[in-house]
């Protein structure tokens, strides 16, 4: 592991990664739609608001981690207008979605969204598997409850700045420069406050438009930092926010969207993703590289590609972490996926689902339903199984 504001394995070129392995043991990688913001988690929930991007993925806090949605791939998807939700989406499979958004069921053109039944999780995502590492409660209000979750300040700036690196290279290469990045940042957050009309509440009371002045104005200075670490003019990505699924030999169906995927000459790939919290202290690096090796398995098992080389990109602090992962990584993370899909599994046929008390649990939205503020879930909506002797449903998780 090592962080470097460097890392090419090569310079990239408009390649494609190579043609996926057949449909019976993998899934066909294909682009997510253009959307028009950024990250659920990776991450819907914040971390807080000075640190919306700054929870790591396994439930520490961090300097700089997206947390475990962050406005990250599934508030991407919902931005893009895709009928997502959480839980499974039809053909039994959870579908990316931003915490309490419904689905446009049967709407015959009006428009109108109905909220699903619920129905117990069908795949895993890097920001669900946060969510449950985190807080298995939490995962249970996301996916099973679908709880509504206010928007934020810092999340949403998020899926700005991704929306306007993404639509950055749309440009010539020689066009890709910083004032024009910059210049993408107002039509970009028309586009995003027309696709989710909730976020107008966010400046609902900035009466003079100073705050929100402010907040565009660091988004812009996300961007242009972005140029410090990375040189758009020499990239060529061969994807931008890929929608990639894989099912595994377990029936584990995984499932998330790529920032960026880079194809060097000699044929190497790499996985980007962009982050605009800073960059975590080196004893949490690992937790925010779990994203990454999540998207890698993927890859792996999809396309029977190892990547080269994965790159976490923090606009926030300036830095480049770079990590070149060797089977055996991918190896351990589906080990860790396979149990922590069964300690869900579990936990969805009991309804046994426990808080796990940190420090995060100050920003969270749903305290009034948590045990652990003197607030009582919503009635659990899936049937339930007799949960095994020693268990105590609703209890609370304490620390690892």
């Amino acid at each position: 592991m090592e962080t470097s504001t460097e890392g090419e394995p090569g310079t990239p070129h408009d390649a494609v990664v190579p043609e996926p392995t057949p449909p019976d043991t993998a899934r066909t990688a294909v682009p997510a739609q253009k959307a028009v913001g950024r990250d659920a988690t990776a991450g819907g929930g914040d971390a807080g608001p000075a640190a919306a991007d700054d929870a790591a993925v396994d439930g520490a806090a961090t300097d700089g981690a997206d947390g475990p949605d962050g406005g990250g791939a599934e508030v991407r998807e919902a931005a893009a207008g895709r009928p997502v939700v959480h839980g499974p989406a039809p053909g039994g499979h959870e579908a990316c979605a931003a915490p309490g958004t419904d689905v446009p069921v049967g709407d015959g053109g009006s428009g109108v969204r109905a909220a699903r039944a619920a129905v117990p999780p069908g795949s895993l995502s890097p920001s669900r598997a946060g969510d449950f590492m985190q807080c298995p409660l939490l995962y249970r209000f996301r996916v099973i409850d679908r709880l509504p979750e206010k928007p934020s300040e810092a999340a949403t700036r998020g899926t700005l700045v991704h929306a306007v690196l993404e639509r950055l290279f749309d440009a010539p290469a020689a066009e890709r420069t910083a004032p024009r990045a910059k210049g993408l940042v107002p039509g970009q957050w028309q586009r995003l406050r027309e696709a989710r009309p909730e976020l107008l509440e966010l400046f609902a009371d900035d009466t003079d438009g100073e705050r929100l002045a402010r907040w565009l104005a660091e988004a812009e200075r996300l961007v242009e930092r972005w140029f410090t670490l990375e040189d758009p003019t020499r990239l060529e990505p061969a994807e931008r926010e890929l929608f990639v699924e894989a099912e595994l030999d377990s029936g584990l169906t995984l499932r998330g969207i790529i920032d960026r995927v880079d194809v060097a000459p000699t044929g190497e790939v790499r996985i980007v993703d962009y982050k605009t919290g800073k960059a975590p202290r080196p004893e949490y690096a690992e937790g925010a590289l779990f994203q990454m090796k999540f998207y890698a398995l993927v890859v792996w098992r999809l396309k029977k590609v190892l990547p080269r080389r994965l790159q976490l990109v923090y606009l926030g602090s300036g830095d480049v972490l770079t990590y070149d992962p060797v089977l055996a990584d991918l190896e351990r993370v589906e080990r860790k996926l396979l149990a922590l899909w069964e300690a869900i599994r579990l936990a969805t046929e009991t309804g046994d689902w426990r808080p796990r008390p940190t420090k995060l649990c100050g920003w969270c939205d749903h305290q009034a339903h948590c045990p652990e503020f003197g607030g009582t879930p919503p009635p659990y909506p899936l049937p339930l199984r007799a949960a095994e002797s020693g268990t105590a449903s609703q209890g609370r998780m304490g620390p690892d």
